[in-house]
């Protein structure tokens, strides 16, 4: 295996492999979270509990997730740059910060809009929710770092160590229901136990998580390529790229 992902160390393979599977997610991801929309929003049975305002958790909770799951990627990418001095970790962990913080603004967002007819509130300081926003700071702080040093690699070891260190609140997201008195309900899918939600509700759910998934994939795939030829654009190969796209240019 690491025969075969070694060569995509080099930044040209990197940004061959990453055009490769752009089309992929992108289309993919729009297919799955449209159909997973669509099914929710209007053809999912409405709770017997909290009515149809229930619907907004086809978009909240694969935000909230990848959240967290994007948070942790682009944690251990910065650790594999600091570590073994990986350029292109550096670049992964760059491309994932945005769009991570577009997640968790979306989770916050949604779960106001949630929060409102649930419990007659925008927002509260409750534990969920406040570390969801101190989330959504760390993103910020990632970003802000990445941009403050005119020296990239200085640039990547400062926002590395804040991505690293901010691991830390991953857990507490994760588990604030179960630790402390929260008005936030529990988890609504579980792996060891039976879910809370019928399979009516619970498959465009799971669309939308792997559609969510998808369309992040796409995303951060395309501001990879981005970065990749913004770091290598002096290379042979990246001039030759930027040729034949624009002798594609005259020609049409």
């Amino acid at each position: 295996m690491w025969k075969w992902l070694h060569p995509y160390a080099a930044p040209e393979k990197a940004y061959q492999l990453s055009a490769k599977f752009l089309p992929w997610f992108a289309g993919l991801g729009f297919s799955l979270t449209l159909i997973g929309t669509i099914w929710g929003l209007i053809f999912a049975p409405a709770d017997y509990q909290q009515g149809d305002s229930y619907r907004i958790i086809f978009i909240h909770v694969p935000a909230a997730s990848l959240s967290m799951s994007l948070y942790v990627s682009m944690a251990v990418a910065s650790f594999t740059g600091l570590v073994w001095q990986l350029k292109m970790a550096d670049w992964a962990a760059a491309s994932i910060a945005p769009v991570g913080a577009m997640m968790t603004f979306i989770a916050l967002i949604t779960g106001s809009f949630w929060g409102k007819p649930m419990w007659g509130t925008w927002w509260v300081w409750d534990a969920r929710l406040t570390s969801e926003l101190m989330q959504l700071f760390l993103y910020l702080g990632v970003i802000a770092l990445y941009a403050s040093f005119e020296d990239k690699v200085v640039a990547a070891r400062a926002a590395g160590i804040l991505a690293i260190v901010g691991v830390i609140n991953i857990p507490i997201i994760k588990y604030s229901v179960e630790w402390w008195s929260s008005l936030h309900q529990g988890s609504t899918i579980k792996i060891t136990e039976e879910s809370a939600m019928t399979t009516d509700m619970l498959y465009p759910l799971l669309l939308n998580i792997l559609g969510f998934g998808l369309i992040a994939g796409a995303i951060i795939t395309l501001r990879f390529k981005a970065e990749v030829i913004e770091r290598c654009s002096m290379r042979p190969w990246v001039k030759q790229l930027a040729s034949q796209k624009n002798g594609a240019k005259d020609a049409i």
